[in-house]
């Protein structure tokens, strides 16, 4: 038993000389290093970056657009005209028409339409009596709108921007939620790598405990009994320090993919007793969460989107009107220049309605489904929004608390710890059993945990409120993003 033991440790220790450069970190270290490579992080800035360009999208279809097109057309062919007297006759034709021209557009979101300013040239070449003419548009001028339809450009004109608002708000709550990953991760690890330390160090404790034993059992100072169940702590110790070793090395790999690091290295965490202890106000955490949340925004979004599908179910179902006009000035001729001389004007007015006169119900269906779901929305969105307030004091409270919390923790792994050690002493004079040694050592490694699992909880409350917030409380600041950064 002594030489497997002599072999496991050498073999340990080769490993770990073999083993890659090791990456000591601090939980600070590794939210920044979360914030800047995490795959989850990169997913966030690319998604803002989507919602950026859409805004930049929406506001464009707001500001004059220019364009130009251009038109070529070839035509040789054989085709039918009607003549004077009302009869036909087939004609060759051998004609090259090329056509241009310039508008400029600009939409009326208060009125749903768009007017437009257009300026153009043709020139008609005829190849078969080898000329040529010109016409000219100097300027066109012109508007269109459907007079009782759904005003799509007033409507995004509301929802856009709460719908990038929203994007701003999550950013900044991912980020924090990111940060909140990294820290549960990392107190993962470092839990696994404490119960990894506990393991070797109960493992060393349960050898020399066994060594003893066997030689006060050759001199009758303790049962066969009780040398057996020292034996037995002493396998158990072993099994739990390799299985300990599994379960940190799948966490390092774990931690080590989150932060997005691709090189095969060692992680060790650094986990620190220093933690900020402030209070936070609780009717201060409910106001910026209701200012600073993407929730908040999005049951607005909601909302809005709920009403734009009732207008636009109103529209859709009564009388429907579009109407065009347009005035100009043009004028033809064999000469480029003459064809913009003593130019003719030209007007154009269009009217069309529509009414529906019998659609069965239909369009009265379709506008009440649309009431009813705006109202269900509505109730959905003062539930969802009393929930979220009720989360957040929830949240604070339990964040108030949980400083408290970690300081008794600590405590209690360090009075454990100290009986460990008593424990152990007592023993080897004789003057404990066993199962008070087996005790203190689990009260130990529970304790240990104990602790690490209430930094943990620390954190992600720590966290969670600011993600909520968009807050700082501990420096008493407004959490900003670098979108500007983002955008390029």
């Amino acid at each position: 038993m002594k030489q497997l033991t002599i072999i496991f440790f050498f073999s340990l220790s080769v490993g770990q000389l073999i083993a890659q450069d090791t990456l000591r970190i601090s939980l600070n270290e590794a939210v920044t290093l979360a914030l800047s490579q995490s795959p989850q992080a990169a997913a966030a800035r690319h998604q803002y970056r989507a919602s950026y360009w859409n805004w930049r999208s929406h506001r464009a279809n707001y500001l004059p657009s220019l364009t130009f097109d251009s038109y070529s057309s070839l035509n040789r062919s054989i085709s039918s005209v009607t003549l004077p007297d009302g009869s036909d006759n087939f004609v060759h034709r051998n004609q090259l028409l090329n056509d241009g021209s310039i508008t400029l557009n600009q939409n009326i979101a208060l009125l749903g339409g768009s007017i437009y300013m257009r300026t153009g040239l043709q020139r008609l070449d005829l190849f078969s009596d080898n000329s040529m003419s010109y016409k000219s548009t100097p300027v066109v001028l012109g508007y269109s709108q459907n007079l009782l339809g759904y005003n799509y450009l007033k409507w995004n004109k509301k929802i856009e921007p709460i719908r990038y608002s929203q994007a701003l708000k999550a950013y900044s709550e991912t980020q924090e939620l990111v940060a909140a990953t990294a820290a549960m991760k990392f107190h993962q690890l470092a839990s696994a790598q404490n119960s990894w330390q506990s393991a070797a160090y109960n493992y060393a404790a349960a050898d020399t405990l066994f060594q003893y034993a066997e030689g006060r059992y050759e001199i009758g100072t303790i049962t066969e009994n009780e040398m057996l169940q020292l034996e037995i702590n002493f396998l158990t110790e072993q099994t739990n320090m390799m299985n300990a070793r599994i379960e940190m090395d799948n966490m390092i790999l774990d931690f080590r993919s989150f932060l997005g690091i691709t090189d095969n290295i060692e992680i060790e965490v650094q986990l620190s007793d220093d933690i900020p202890v402030f209070i936070v106000p609780v009717h201060e955490a409910v106001y910026y969460a209701h200012e600073n949340s993407p929730e908040i925004e999005y049951y607005t979004l909601r909302e809005m989107e709920s009403e734009s599908a009732v207008a636009r179910a109103k529209a859709s179902r009564g009388l429907k009107a579009d109407i065009y006009a347009e005035f100009g000035l043009s004028q033809t001729n064999s000469n480029f220049r003459e064809s913009y001389r003593n130019p003719l004007d030209q007007q154009m007015v269009s009217l069309g309605i529509r009414i529906p006169i019998l659609d069965w119900g239909v369009g009265r269906g379709q506008v009440e489904v649309a009431k009813s779901n705006l109202e269900r929305v509505k109730i959905d969105i003062q539930q969802a929004r009393t929930d979220f307030e009720a989360n957040v004091i929830k949240l604070v409270k339990q964040f108030n608390l949980q400083a408290g919390k970690v300081e008794i923790a600590y405590k209690t792994a360090d009075r454990a710890i100290r009986r460990n050690s008593v424990a152990y002493r007592l023993y080897l004079l004789g003057k404990s059993s066993v199962l008070d040694l087996n005790a203190a050592v689990a009260e130990k490694d529970r304790s240990q945990q104990a602790y690490i699992r209430e930094l943990q909880n620390y954190w992600s409350l720590y966290y969670a409120i600011r993600s909520i917030t968009g807050y700082d409380f501990e420096t008493d600041r407004q959490l900003v993003s670098e979108y500007d950064v983002l955008r390029d």
